[in-house]
């Protein structure tokens, strides 16, 4: 178990620092621990205040932005 979640850190680190880089992935996780960030008090935030449509938009945009390309990492 303890190798999966070294794993799952490496993974999320190295996705940190291919869209941040690691200066910005450092502070970005700086200020996750200093803020004692919750993922689901800031998700039902950040969503509660959208309609519905403007998620869906959101959601369609996305996918046209990022097109699935069939090679899906196995985590």
């Amino acid at each position: 178990m303890m190798s999966n979640m070294v794993d799952i850190m490496d993974k999320g680190f190295a996705c940190l620092v291919e869209k941040l880089g690691v200066v910005n992935a450092e502070r970005f996780i700086a200020m996750v621990k200093r803020e004692s960030f919750d993922y689901t008090i800031w998700q039902r935030e950040y969503f509660g205040n959208m309609e519905l449509e403007e998620i869906d938009d959101e959601a369609v945009s996305y996918v046209e932005r990022n097109p699935h390309n069939g090679h899906g990492i196995k985590i």
